[in-house]
């Protein structure tokens, strides 16, 4: 399993583009609780610290296929980078004005989310551009998700300690130079340089023109929705069963989980259309989620936790492929970046559903949600099946191709053109 992912990292150019990625992607990792804990030190409520945090991720929900598609028609270097240093300047205003004018501090942060680069979807187009095997780029995939998982674990914390050690304005201005500089070590290496996306038709709906790809999103809005659940849940069942040390030891066990089962199923070689595969995975995803509603004391509770997350990552890493699959010529890191999109979405209308749910019929209700979802992600992917069949050919084929539903051409990995 080590051997299999050192060999990836010990791929010329592997290192810095996801050490790059991860660092680039701070800002966005830590926006919500770095902007609570700034509102809080300048003395505002706590409704303007969601309500502005909100905004945030709206504006990122936009800004992500928006310019994924742009770094499509220009290349990496020309939108990421501009993009980055836009979202620090925004954050940096937002970060000395305050709250002295509201109007200025909702388009800042707003700013800040609309121009957060999509150093994730445009990572993903990189690497069959710097790893030679398919199941190389696979594996990489999953390692991607776990990456993900240790970023927003340990991001919260760099911000707690930045607050500690200076205050909270100084923790905005710090993270989003950081992140610019992150982006910047992606932006100026030579994979993305030279990568370019193939050649695409003129289309207004530009990736989501994809049978295949509108399917994907689908399941994974009610994925994110269960995962958002989970939260409010959780936080409801540890008020009575321990406070908030319980609550952090059950999401630190559903990262764990996570982090576990992705690094097992990145590890492995799988045989098969991924397309069946994120059926199953998904089967199981919303399979062990459901144990939650039992609510057993907080030990047993957070080792539930910790099987409910397992099959979270890999579920992430397979659709990755199926994005990869599907996107349509020209359009994958769009594509790549609706699916961040989505999922980002579903866990924020997770959270705003949970609440009321709670309220309403109890804390068993509320994690009755996230299996539910999941359940009906799975009924999305199965009553759909053959818009979302598997190409009839398998493996890569040559690089001036790529899988098109939409125009009928040979199926391959989209992002595997080179400049």
């Amino acid at each position: 399993m080590a051997a299999g992912y050192a060999e990836i990292l010990g791929a010329r150019h592997a290192m810095r583009l996801l050490t790059g990625t991860l660092v680039g992607r701070l800002p966005n990792a830590t926006a919500a609780i770095a902007i609570v804990l700034f509102i809080r030190d300048e003395g505002g409520t706590y409704s303007l610290a969601g309500a502005l945090a909100a905004v945030y991720g709206v504006a990122n929900a936009i800004g992500q296929p928006v310019l994924g598609r742009l770094v499509d028609l220009r290349g990496q270097p020309t939108v990421q980078l501009p993009a980055a240093v836009l979202s620090g300047l925004a954050m940096t205003v937002f970060a000395f004005a305050g709250t002295g004018s509201l109007p200025l501090a909702y388009t800042a942060v707003a700013a800040a989310g609309l121009f957060t680069p999509p150093l994730e979807g445009g990572l993903r187009a990189l690497w069959p551009t710097v790893l030679p095997r398919e199941e190389q780029v696979h594996t990489a995939y999953a390692m991607d998700a776990i990456a993900q998982e240790v970023m927003f674990t340990v991001g919260p914390l760099l911000v707690t300690v930045c607050v500690s050690l200076w205050s909270a304005q100084a923790a905005l201005i710090v993270l989003n130079v950081i992140g610019v500089l992150g982006a910047l070590s992606v932006v100026v290496s030579k994979p993305s340089r030279a990568w370019r996306s193939a050649p695409r038709e003129a289309h207004w709906l530009g990736a989501l023109r994809s049978p295949g790809l509108l399917v994907l999103l689908g399941a994974f809005l009610f994925i994110g929705l269960a995962l958002g659940s989970i939260t409010v849940a959780g936080v409801s069942y540890a008020d009575g069963n321990g406070g908030d040390a319980t609550y952090g030891w059950m999401m630190a066990a559903l990262g764990l989980g996570a982090l576990v089962g992705g690094t097992v199923y990145g590890a492995r070689q799988w045989s098969g259309a991924p397309e069946a595969r994120l059926r199953w995975l998904v089967a199981l995803l919303a399979l062990f989620y459901a144990p939650l509603v039992l609510m057993p004391g907080p030990v047993a509770m957070v080792a539930l936790s910790a099987v409910a997350g397992v099959f979270l990552a890999p579920s992430i890493a397979c659709a990755f492929i199926v994005v990869d699959r599907h996107a349509p010529r020209g359009t994958v890191t769009e594509a790549f970046s609706w699916l961040v999109t989505t999922f980002t979405v579903g866990a924020s209308v997770g959270t705003a559903v949970a609440g009321p749910v709670v309220e309403w019929g109890g804390t068993r209700w509320g994690f009755a949600v996230p299996a539910a979802t999941g359940a009906v992600a799975l009924l999305v992917l199965l009553a759909t099946g053959r818009v979302l069949a598997a190409p009839h050919t398998s493996g890569r084929v040559a690089g001036s191709s790529e899988n098109d539903p939409n125009r009928a051409v040979e199926p391959r990995f989209s992002s595997g053109d080179r400049a």
